[in-house]
C-alpha cells in the first residue's frame, strides 16, 4: 500500500519533516536495517581482531593496508554514480505511473456519443467500457505481481466479470506468440464501427473522437508493456552496486582505529563507534535501496503502485458514467450569481484573511515613475530616420581611403542625394577637416564630369 504523508507536510512548520522520521512503514529503516546490522557486525569483528588478536608486527602491516584502503575510497565517485542512477530511476518510476491506463477520458466520450436508452444502447456502452478495462487488466497481469496473484488464470478474469465465456473462447482461439492484451481493443473498434452503422454513433466525427481516445488508452497499455520489457541496462545497475559495495568494503578496513606506527607519535582519537562512517553508510546504501525499491514499482513493496485498487476504481467509475449517468442530468436552472455582475463566493472564518490580500495583476503593475519625472514625459518620434550616436556619426562622416564619394560611382543618381544629405547634416560642423575633404572630393568630381 502506498505510504502517503502529503497532509503531514501541507504546511511548513518547525520540525515538519522531523515527525516523519519516526515512521516505520515505507521508511528507510525498514529497507536498510539488515544491511546496516551486517556492516556494524563486520566492523566490530575487525576492530576486535585488530585490538586483541594481532601482534605488533601484524598491526604494523594492517595499518599500512588500512591506510591504503582509506585512500582508495577517494577514488570511487560515489556521489556522481549514485546521483545520476537514482535520478534516472525516479524519472522512470514516475513515467510508469503516468502511463497506467485510466478510462476517464474514454468513458466520457462513450457516454456522450454512443446513444440509446434502450437495452441495446446500454449493452453497447457497457461492453465498450468493459473491453477497455479488460485490456488494462490483461496488461497489468503481465507486469504487476499483485494483479497476477489476484487473477492468476483467465478463469479468475471471467469470474470477475471482465470477460464472458464466449469472449474467452474467442480470445484463446487466436494464437499468438506475443502478449494478447490488444485483442479487447480490436473488439472495441469493431463494436464501435457496428454502432456507427446502426446509427448509435450519429456521425463520423464522433466515431473519430472515440477512436482517438481508444488509441491513447491502448498506447498507455503498450508503454507499460515496453517499460516492463526494456529495463535499465543491467551493466549500469551492476556498476552502481559494485561501486557501493566496494566502497564500504574499503571502509570496513580503512576506517578502523589505528595505533601510531612510531612510539611517541600522536594517534587519532579512539572512537569505538565510527559515527561518520555509519552515517555515510546510511546515506549511500540508503540511496541505493531507494533505487532498488522503485526500479520496479509493480511489485509488493510498501511504496509500489496499488494496481488492484486502480482496477476496482476504474471499473466502478467507468460503468457508472456510461450507464447510470447516461443522460441523467440534474435540472438546469439559474445559478446563484445570475443577477450579479461579479461573482464572489463566500469565505469561511478560517479563510477570511485571504480577502484582505489584493489580487495579483502583474509584477510591474504597482511600479511608479516618481523618482525621475522627466522619464515619464511623452516625446514624438524622430522624422529623420534612425538616431545615430556621436561616435557612429564621426565614423560615417570621416573620409576613408577605401570608402569615399568617388567610390559610389561617377555621375550616378546616388551622388546628389549623398551631397544633399551631407549638406543638410549639422553633425559635420564639429569636424572641419572632414568637411574640407568632402568639399575637395565634390569639386574634383564636378571637374571630371565636365
Amino acid at each position: 500500500m502506498t505510504v502517503s504523508y502529503t497532509l503531514k507536510v501541507a504546511n511548513s512548520r518547525f520540525g515538519g519533516f522531523s515527525k516523519l522520521l519516526f515512521r516505520w512503514k515505507g521508511s528507510i529503516y525498514k529497507l536498510l536495517y539488515k544491511e546496516f546490522i551486517v556492516f556494524v557486525v563486520l566492523y566490530a569483528l575487525l576492530s576486535i581482531v585488530y585490538r586483541r588478536l594481532l601482534t605488533e608486527e601484524q598491526k604494523r602491516l594492517y595499518t599500512k593496508v588500512a591506510q591504503y584502503c582509506n585512500r582508495s575510497t577517494d577514488l570511487i565517485p560515489m556521489s556522481f554514480v549514485l546521483g545520476f542512477y537514482v535520478t534516472l530511476i525516479v524519472n522512470r518510476w514516475w513515467a510508469q505511473y503516468t502511463n497506467i491506463p485510466m478510462p476517464d477520458q474514454l468513458m466520457c466520450v462513450i457516454s456522450s456519443n454512443v446513444h440509446g436508452k434502450d437495452e441495446r444502447g446500454r449493452i453497447l456502452r457497457r461492453t465498450l467500457v468493459r473491453y477497455a478495462n479488460l485490456s488494462a487488466v490483461l496488461i497489468l497481469r503481465s507486469v504487476s505481481t499483485r494483479v497476477l496473484k489476484r487473477f492468476p488464470t483467465m478463469d479468475h478474469v471471467v469470474e470477475a466479470g471482465f470477460m464472458t465465456q464466449d469472449e474467452r473462447k474467442q480470445f484463446e482461439s487466436l494464437y499468438s506468440d506475443f502478449n494478447k492484451y490488444w485483442i479487447p481493443c480490436v473488439w472495441f473498434t469493431n463494436l464501435a464501427a457496428q454502432a456507427r452503422r446502426d446509427g448509435r454513433i450519429r456521425d463520423d466525427i464522433a466515431l473519430r473522437l472515440l477512436m482517438d481516445e481508444l488509441n491513447l488508452f491502448r498506447a498507455k497499455c503498450s508503454m507499460l508493456f515496453h517499460y516492463d520489457w526494456i529495463s535499465i541496462p543491467l551493466v549500469y545497475t551492476q556498476v552502481v552496486t559494485i561501486a557501493v559495495y566496494s566502497f564500504f568494503a574499503f571502509c570496513l578496513i580503512g576506517r578502523q582505529f589505528l595505533e601510531p606506527l612510531e612510539p611517541g607519535q600522536e594517534g587519532d582519537l579512539d572512537m569505538y563507534i565510527p559515527l561518520s562512517t555509519l552515517l555515510q553508510f546510511f546515506f549511500y546504501a540508503g540511496w541505493l535501496k531507494v533505487a532498488e525499491q522503485i526500479i520496479n514499482p509493480f511489485g509488493e513493496d510498501d511504496d509500489d503502485f496499488e494496481t488492484n485498487k486502480l482496477i476496482d476504481r476504474n471499473l466502478q467509475v467507468s460503468l457508472l458514467s456510461v450507464d447510470d449517468m447516461y443522460q441523467n442530468l440534474p435540472p438546469a436552472t439559474k445559478d446563484k450569481y445570475w443577477n450579479e455582475s461579479t461573482a464572489q463566493p463566500p469565505y469561511t472564518i478560517a479563510t477570511a484573511a485571504e480577502t484582505l490580500k489584493p489580487s495579483f495583476l502583474g509584477s510591474t503593475f504597482d511600479m511608479r515613475m516618481t523618482e525621475d519625472m522627466e522619464q515619464s514625459q511623452t516625446v514624438e518620434a524622430a522624422e529623420h530616420g534612425p538616431t545615430q550616436t556621436p561616435l557612429l556619426s564621426r565614423f560615417l562622416t570621416a573620409a576613408s581611403p577605401a570608402i569615399s564619394i568617388k567610390n559610389f560611382g561617377r555621375g550616378g543618381r546616388a551622388t546628389p542625394h549623398l551631397r544633399r544629405a551631407r549638406g543638410d547634416s549639422t553633425a559635420h560642423s564639429d569636424d572641419p577637416e572632414a568637411v574640407s575633404r568632402i568639399e575637395e572630393e565634390e569639386t574634383e568630381e564636378e571637374e571630371s564630369q565636365r
